[in-house]
C-alpha cells in the first residue's frame, strides 16, 4: 500500500515587529530635562546656605572672635616689627583669663601714643603683659632684671638683643582691674614705666584690652606664631589685689 502523503506543515509566521510609539521616549527625556534644570537652578534656600551664611560666619568671627592689627612702632622689636600685621583673639580677657607674658592689644589709656613714634595713625598699642592685678613689679635699673612679687625673671627669650630689662628704676603695685605692660624693645617703648606719674601709675585698665596677639600674618616671610613665653613667669607667686 502506498504510503500516505504527509500533510504539508504549516509555514511559520513571523511575529509582527514591534514599532515604538512616537511618545515612548518622552517620559525619559522629560526626566533628564528636569534633572538638568534642578542642577542649574538655585532656590532661596541655596543662596542663604552657600552665599549669605558663610559671609555671616566670617563677619561674626571678625567682630567677636578675631581682630586684625597693623603694628605702627618698633616698641615690640624683634618679636614684632613696624609694619607687621597680627591677629588677636578677642576671647581674652573674657572668657579666657589673661596671663603674664601675653601680647596684648589695648586702647591708648593716657595719650601714650604721643611718645611712641608711630609710623601711621592708630589709637591702639601692643605690649607684653608683665604684671597682673595684685603684682608688685619693680626693677633697680641699669641692667638689673625685672622682679615680680620678689622673684627675678629671665626675659632673654623675648627681649630685643642688646637691650636691658629697664634702664630706669621703678616699683609699682598693680591695682585691681589694671595691668602693667612693657615693650620687648625696652630702649624704645613708652610703656608702663614711662607713665608712672600719669595718675594711674602707668597701669592699663583690663577693660581696655581688646585681645591677645597670637599670630603674625604679614609680611609672608615673617608669618608665624607669637609666643607668650608663659614659662618665664612660672615661679612668680600670685597675689590678690588690695584695692
Amino acid at each position: 500500500m502506498p504510503a500516505a502523503a504527509a500533510a504539508p506543515a504549516p509555514s511559520p509566521r513571523s511575529a509582527p515587529a514591534a514599532h515604538p510609539t512616537p511618545t515612548a521616549h518622552f517620559p525619559r527625556r522629560a526626566h533628564i530635562a528636569h534633572a538638568a534644570h534642578a542642577r542649574t537652578s538655585f532656590t532661596l534656600r541655596d543662596i542663604l546656605l552657600w552665599c549669605v551664611l558663610p559671609v555671616l560666619i566670617v563677619l561674626g568671627l571678625r567682630l567677636f572672635v578675631f581682630g586684625m592689627y597693623a603694628i605702627p612702632s618698633g616698641s615690640m622689636e624683634n618679636t614684632i616689627m613696624p609694619g607687621d600685621r597680627v591677629i588677636t583673639t578677642r576671647l581674652s580677657p573674657r572668657p579666657i583669663a589673661l596671663r603674664r607674658g601675653d601680647i596684648v592689644v589695648f586702647k591708648d589709656p593716657a595719650n601714650w601714643l604721643a611718645n611712641e613714634g608711630a609710623a601711621h595713625n592708630s589709637d591702639r598699642l601692643i605690649k607684653r603683659l608683665i604684671g597682673l592685678p595684685g603684682d608688685t613689679v619693680e626693677c633697680a635699673g641699669g641692667g638689673a632684671p625685672i622682679v615680680i612679687n620678689g622673684v627675678p625673671i629671665d626675659e632673654s627669650a623675648y627681649l630685643k638683643p642688646g637691650v636691658e630689662p629697664s634702664h630706669s628704676a621703678f616699683s609699682v603695685t598693680v591695682s585691681a582691674g589694671r595691668l602693667f605692660v612693657l615693650g620687648d624693645n625696652r630702649a624704645n617703648s613708652a610703656d608702663s614705666r614711662a607713665h608712672t606719674n600719669d595718675g594711674a601709675q602707668g597701669l592699663v585698665p583690663v577693660d581696655d584690652v581688646e585681645g591677645v596677639a597670637f599670630v603674625r600674618y604679614w609680611p609672608f616671610n615673617r608669618m608665624g606664631w607669637l609666643s607668650a613665653h608663659h614659662n618665664v613667669f612660672r615661679d612668680v607667686p600670685t597675689r590678690a589685689p588690695t584695692g
